[in-house]
């Protein structure tokens, strides 16, 4: 039997099982020890940002991103429709109101001109958006500039959602880093992984104390069990964060190999009729997926349903959220490209543990549907 190609399987190949040990040595499991303190320490310093706080997702890292930029009830927060749902789902926990603006062509990410267009229509109601949720969807950054000239203009807040996008950057400055709070993701797909984890960063130390406070089910420190503040129990572990200082030492060979995957794809398959999310002139991807469109949906249905017959797992592009049940009676600023891209992209195998055998049998499967 073949074996199966999983979509973006964890990488376990460094020193995580030798980390572990010493945290279990140590008896640091709870959600304090020096692993922890570690992993905020190395990451903050790779992206270079002053501040770091480890989280046990980054939705919750979202959330908590949302509460200190003192987005509340009621407020609008732009975001990007075509997305995946946690960076959106924040919004609504809040009981602020989602402000969907469809995706350009060359990113796959928000439009800048529908993100003006979508200000001043809100503007003209009367109800000026409060905050933007940025998402480098894929592991490729954003139009930043573009997008933050619009922001500074209109004086809107910016969340980076940059999940998937650690390692990546734009005009050699890492994703994450641009806004007033970044998020990055350690779930069990992405480029490095704590199995379930995340990141908030910020440029402000009065940030990260205010959002571990509430990680920490807001606790007043005298010396008794006493809370002022709704908070939550959102803290990673010292036990995953030994996992992640192991992988993030092995951060810059998953990239590599990443990358030379999506460079496999595009040379393998540059006779036939596709077009490849790729880098531009700004942009430096660390191609956590490698995603393509096909010429209509009919023949990304046929490449996506032969894959899964060879056990190659691949995924459809997201479904945007105007497209979802729960946000469908949502506003939304479109141009049709997230419908587009939905109904003829594809996201093809792309972990850091593939052979070129692997690779070459995916491309092949793939040529055979022309």
């Amino acid at each position: 039997m073949k074996k199966k190609i999983y979509l973006s399987p964890p990488d376990l190949r460094g020193n995580e099982r030798g980390f572990l040990k010493s945290v279990f040595k140590s008896n640091w499991i709870t959600s304090q020890g020096p692993m922890l303190n570690r992993f905020e320490e190395e990451l903050a310093k790779y992206v270079n940002m002053p501040y770091a706080l480890a989280l046990n997702s980054a939705t919750a890292a979202i959330h908590l991103g949302l509460k200190i930029l003192k987005v509340k009830k009621g407020d609008k927060v732009l975001c990007p429709t075509f997305t995946f749902i946690a960076s959106v789902n924040p919004i609504s926990y809040i009981g602020a109101i989602p402000v969907l603006v469809d995706a350009e062509r060359d990113t796959w990410n928000i439009c800048p001109v529908m993100l003006e267009k979508a200000i001043l229509s809100e503007i003209e109601k009367g109800d000026k958006p409060k905050a933007l949720i940025l998402v480098h969807g894929y592991g490729m950054p954003a139009k930043i500039d573009e997008i933050l000239e619009v922001t500074k203009k209109y004086n809107i807040l910016v969340l980076e959602d940059a999940a998937a996008a650690l390692g990546a950057t734009y005009k050699n400055q890492h994703c994450g880093t641009f806004g007033d709070v970044g998020v990055y993701s350690f779930n069990g797909n992405k480029i490095i992984t704590t199995s379930g984890g995340g990141m908030l960063v910020t440029h402000k130390k009065k940030h990260r104390k205010k959002a571990l406070y509430l990680a920490t089910q807001a606790k007043d420190f005298d010396g008794e069990y006493k809370h002022s503040k709704i908070g939550y129990n959102y803290r990673m572990s010292n036990v995953l964060a030994a996992i992640g200082v192991a992988q993030f030492a092995l951060l810059s060979i998953f990239i590599k190999k990443r990358r030379q995957g999506n460079e496999y794809y595009i040379n393998s398959l540059k006779d036939f009729d596709v077009a490849f999310l790729n880098d531009n002139l700004h942009t430096q991807s660390n191609f956590w997926l490698t995603s393509l469109l096909f010429k209509n949906y009919e023949i990304k249905e046929k490449v996506r349903l032969a894959l899964l017959a060879d056990d190659i797992e691949c995924r459809s592009l997201w479904r945007p959220m105007h497209q979802q049940k729960v946000y469908k009676k949502s506003i939304f600023y479109s141009n049709g490209n997230s419908d587009d891209l939905f109904a003829r992209g594809l996201s093809l195998p792309s972990g850091s543990s593939m052979s070129t055998k692997d690779l070459q049998r995916v491309c092949n499967v793939i040529k055979s549907c022309f």
